[in-house]
């Protein structure tokens, strides 16, 4: 760490925190791309550590592990790998056929034919050479689809209904306001500093399907009278303090939204108290640690727009149902349906999409969407079409109907590219999918089943009925993956924060243990 002089004379060591204030002031890294290219010119070794551990964030870029994860390193934080991980924002989770095959090509051509669907919409590849990263992110750009503002202390990927405009009960079509915030905040150099990262949720689905309760900002349908504008949230969030979003008591109409979204994050932007402690520094804080109420925080948020804001209307929070999207279903619009294919895990090949950007075009619109369940659907699919394209996806291994245990399983990076990683997640949660529908295959109920690889959380498991979250423990004389099981968690009606039980055991006993939990479930809550 830096030394930094004492009044005294004496030297004191930057904490994580300031060190990255510091390096946030010098220096805003959307401005710096040429900084990037030169890195791709001169080769790895000429990448400086403030890049490495900082600055590559703000466009989508994070060094990649080197396979153990954090027990690797030091810190906390496991060693880096000569290679990098891209993340690719999706607003809303649209995507066209076009762009689709753009990121396959990039997967094929340097990322090893691998890709991954984010629980955020957005899409990351692996094993990308530095050589390689002005390029890709050239080419990204082209399409509309640049990477600013996918990871860094500033606005990420901002989520709404991968359904927006198509689905049936949906009370009206939000995805133009997502889009346009994304439009206003990404990139944005008023808001390249952050404190830390800022996620943002706008949805009109009546599923909340983009889960508004988890994020810092979300906005949700309400109905005033003969108005449909959105109600909204603030300070939601999960990694090691999870906290679910409050309502304020305030109705946004959907010309107003930008601007209050904007205000919002401005109010984020200008607490200097989150700025003295990295792993506090999310906008849930301002409840969690300095006594900011629903009310304070909305008197605040008044005090910053040009106009006045309506009491909070009436809003119908939806029940804790499935909202996965998968399989078939009519859209709004006649003799068209959407298809959705569930991706176990989000880990595609680059093959797989470029099958799936060809299966779009030819049988659908050429548009297809993301969800945060880690899914890709199909859109605008004639009736006389849908049977050719379930035979094209079966064709790729994309399944159109599936297990619960399919459906509902989540899972984080994990130490395969995560250097913050305890446990491996991809590989075991296909294991382990596998281990349940032999185990369990009557197994008729929902199941949300979030695998996360260390407590920061990226899998979700506290809003999950059941998730398990990374550990190592002693087993057998040696030191091996284990998992720590919370239940109970909900979104929507039954809104929870999964409640852990204090079990864990190695991962390769976690089929065990979850069949004796489910087959106790059945028996008790259902009196099987």
């Amino acid at each position: 760490m830096t030394q930094a002089s004492h009044p005294e004379g004496t030297t004191v060591k930057e904490t994580k925190a300031q060190r990255a204030e510091r390096l946030k002031r010098e220096k805003n890294p959307w401005a710096a791309f040429d900084e990037i290219r030169r890195f791709a010119a001169e080769g790895r070794g000429s990448v400086l550590p403030e890049w490495a551990g900082l600055y590559f964030k703000w466009w989508g870029i994070y060094t990649q592990g080197d396979g153990v994860g954090a027990v690797g390193g030091v810190g906390g934080e496991g060693k880096a790998s000569n290679y990098f991980m891209l993340r690719i924002p999706v607003s809303n989770g649209i995507l066209s056929s076009a762009q689709v095959a753009t990121i396959a090509d990039i997967a094929q051509r340097y990322g090893r034919n691998l890709a991954d669907i984010t629980v955020r919409q957005a899409i990351q590849l692996h094993w990308l050479p530095i050589e390689s990263v002005p390029e890709i992110i050239e080419r990204l750009s082209a399409v509309g689809l640049s990477p600013l503002g996918a990871c860094g202390d500033v606005v990420r990927n901002v989520t709404g209904c991968p359904l927006a405009g198509l689905a049936e009960d949906e009370v009206f079509d939000a995805s133009p306001v997502a889009q346009s915030v994304a439009r206003t905040l990404a990139g944005n150099a008023e808001f390249y500093n952050l404190p830390r990262k800022f996620k943002i949720s706008v949805t009109g689905c009546g599923s909340w399907c983009s889960h508004p309760e988890i994020n810092d900002i979300g906005l949700s349908p309400a109905r005033h009278g003969t108005e449909v504008g959105f109600s909204v949230r603030v300070g939601g969030g999960l990694s090691k303090e999870p906290h679910l979003a409050v309502r304020l008591d305030a109705f946004v109409r959907p010309e107003q939204a930008v601007e209050v979204v904007t205000a919002i994050t401005t109010i984020f932007r200008e607490q200097q108290g989150l700025r003295e402690n990295r792993d506090r520094a999310r906008l849930k804080h301002l409840f969690l640690k300095e006594g900011w109420t629903a009310d304070k925080f909305l008197a605040e948020l008044q005090s910053r727009l040009p106009f006045r804001l309506d009491p909070a209307a009436a809003e119908e929070v939806p029940a804790d149902v499935v909202r996965d999207h998968v399989g078939i279903h009519r859209q709004r619009q006649a003799d068209l349906y959407y298809v959705g294919a569930a991706v176990l895990r989000g880990r595609l090949t680059g093959d797989q999409l470029a099958a799936a950007a060809e299966l779009a075009q030819r049988h659908g619109s050429g548009e297809l969407r993301t969800t945060v369940m880690q899914n890709l659907l199909f859109v605008n699919v004639l009736k006389s079409n849908v049977d050719a394209l379930v035979a094209g996806l079966a064709a790729i291994d994309l399944r159109v109907a599936g297990s619960h245990f399919w459906r509902g399983a989540i899972a984080c990076t994990g130490t395969e590219f995560c250097k913050l990683a305890i446990t491996e997640t991809k590989g075991f949660t296909r294991w382990l999918v596998d281990e349940m529908e032999a185990r369990l295959p009557e197994f008729d109920q929902q199941l949300r089943l979030h695998v996360t690889g260390c407590p920061n959380g990226c899998g979700q498991h506290w809003i999950a009925d059941v998730g398990i979250e990374g550990k190592k423990i002693k087993h057998n004389g040696a030191m091996v993956d284990a998992y720590y099981f919370c239940v109970g968690g909900g979104v929507g009606a039954n809104s929870a924060i999964a409640r852990p039980v204090g079990y864990r055991c190695a991962a390769t006993l976690v089929p065990d243990s979850l069949e004796r939990l489910l087959r106790g479930y059945l028996a008790e809550a259902l009196g099987e």
